[in-house]
């Protein structure tokens, strides 16, 4: 028996040595290593920093390789919560020591766009390595410039990802890599009208938009990388946040999703959870051309946006008239009227720029209440960009409403005006309020 089962544990080593090599063969069969010796093929300029800074704006770099209180820009040490542990973004500042400083632009054009680090380990897919396969040679090459010249170094050693073994060896990621990654393309001319093509680069590529607004498959990769296939920015679930679907948004005009992008609020409404800080580090320094070419991009994709009500203009008026009424008002009602309708008043249509709109919101009437309890129990804020300074900010009432009361609130504005999405439990509200509680 003892030999037996020695024999079998060595067929299984044998058999997992066999694996990991074909995962390296079949990365390096299909390209997606790269060479970690190729040089810059133009010269540094200033010109070249400033176009590499602006492009990690767009990417919005800062946001995940940033530790969250008194982190150094881009010297790492964010947690990021994944379904295999915690892992911790990196130093991308250009000490040599503890950061990219030593990195050849091969090494840097590798991690980038095909998942590959400097020494030659697979990278966790939660770098968008992905998208950033979209990314042309010139603007990698500014990336690097910028990342190289422009950012200061900073020497702090990277934190060790927190992924138990066996979930922590890496080599089965070239097999992800080789299935679900595509390789950097030549750029190749667009048929789509210049904006629209401008904007597909931005939102597919250095945006990584789909990162976060197309479902995952349980393997975890986007669904879709880019319009050819109705899924993508489709909207999913991250996080408890509700992510809403990207494609033709067609309850906004181009203008007021260029207004959002750039001010995180537009005449419907105002951003909160996690794209609070896409908008505040990311798209509010975005020029108004790529904004616009983004938004002419969004709205020319086929829409799934199914929020109904949306024009039940009878439905609203009668809401509306029975909370100016104030007589025989259910919990929630009265509830809306003491805490809530000082902003949003009996129209449930807020004001424009300032207090978002109720009556018809996606975040309202999506099918799961998990953004609206938290928005209820947290609140929300603005963030201050250059194109809008002020900070709006709306109080959480956590300490103000219990679960049954919360509950009451929700489902009222669910149902209210035009809305028409299910009615909230307690339970539901109370598990949303323990998990806040158990986050530090």
């Amino acid at each position: 028996m003892k030999h037996r089962k020695r024999s079998w544990l060595l067929k299984l080593l044998v058999l997992v040595l066999v694996a990991a090599c074909l995962a390296w063969l079949l990365a390096v069969w299909l390209n997606r290593v790269g060479d970690a010796q190729a040089q810059m093929s133009v010269a540094v300029t200033p010109e070249l920093i400033e176009q590499g800074a602006y492009l990690a704006r767009v990417g919005d770099c800062v946001a995940c390789h940033t530790a969250r209180e008194g982190g150094k820009a881009f010297a790492g040490g964010l947690g990021i919560a994944s379904p295999i542990g915690t892992l911790y973004s990196t130093n991308i500042t250009p000490d040599k020591r503890t950061g990219i400083g030593g990195w050849t632009y091969g090494e840097f054009e590798r991690a980038l766009r095909r998942g590959v680090g400097h020494d030659g380990s697979a990278l966790y897919p939660a770098m968008p390595y992905p998208s950033y396969a979209k990314v042309t040679d010139a603007d990698t090459q500014a990336l690097y410039a910028y990342f190289m010249q422009g950012v200061p170094a900073v020497e702090q050693a990277n934190k060790a990802n927190a992924v138990p073994w066996p979930l922590s060896i890496r080599w089965p990621l070239a097999y992800w890599r080789a299935l679900f990654a595509p390789a950097p393309t030549p750029e190749t001319p667009a048929s789509e009208p210049r904006d629209i093509a401008r904007g597909a680069y931005l939102v597919q590529g250095l945006g990584h938009c789909g990162s976060c607004h197309t479902p995952r498959a349980l393997t975890l990769q986007e669904k879709a990388l880019d319009e050819r296939s109705p899924v993508y920015l489709s909207g999913t679930q991250l996080n408890g946040w509700n992510v809403p679907a990207l494609r033709g948004l067609p309850h906004w005009s181009t203008q007021e999703l260029v207004d959002y992008l750039g001010t995180g609020r537009n005449a419907k409404a105002a951003v909160a959870g996690e794209m609070t800080d896409v908008i505040l580090h990311s798209t509010s320094h975005m020029s108004d051309t790529d904004l616009q070419a983004m938004a002419a991009y969004l709205k020319s994709l086929a829409p799934t946006d199914t929020v109904s009500g949306q024009d039940n203009e009878a439905r609203s008026a009668q809401t509306a008239a029975k909370l100016t009424a104030a007589k025989d008002l259910t919990l929630g009602e009265r509830l809306y009227l003491d805490n809530c309708n000082a902003c949003h008043f009996v129209s449930g249509r807020g004001a424009e720029q300032v207090f978002p709109r109720l009556d018809g919101a996606t975040v309202v009437n999506a099918q799961s209440p998990q953004a609206l309890i938290q928005v209820i129990l947290q609140g929300a804020s603005t963030p201050s960009t250059a194109r809008a300074p002020s900070v709006l900010p709306m109080p959480g009432f956590a300490k103000r409403l219990d679960d049954q009361e919360v509950a009451e609130l929700a489902s009222f504005l669910r149902q209210g005006w035009s809305n028409q999405a299910a009615a909230v439990s307690a339970d539901e509200v109370r598990e949303i309020r323990q998990a806040i509680s158990a986050k530090p």
